[in-house]
């Protein structure tokens, strides 16, 4: 039996689609199979269209350096002092 083995990204390790509507078709498939909702998106390293499970309208927004949370020690015992 032969069975059909998608092509997929090298860098993300996604499955390619060569046009949105296929991806979209995709993703409806999966909503209605699986329950699961997906968007689509284009690949900055293949060009290629991916499927994820992020909403892009609440994804994940860098922090700039400056903003970003200092590392809490791991030394056994530590307490950081109050200010």
């Amino acid at each position: 039996m032969h069975y059909f083995v998608p092509k997929r990204c090298t860098e993300s390790n996604k499955i390619m689609y060569h046009d949105k509507a296929q991806a979209e078709q995709a993703a409806d498939q999966s909503l209605r199979e699986r329950g699961a909702e997906l968007w689509v998106y284009r690949c900055e390293y293949c060009g290629t269209w991916h499927l994820t499970h992020r909403d892009p309208n609440n994804s994940y927004r860098a922090v700039p350096l400056n903003q970003q949370l200092k590392p809490h020690s791991r030394k056994k015992g530590y307490k950081p002092r109050r200010r």
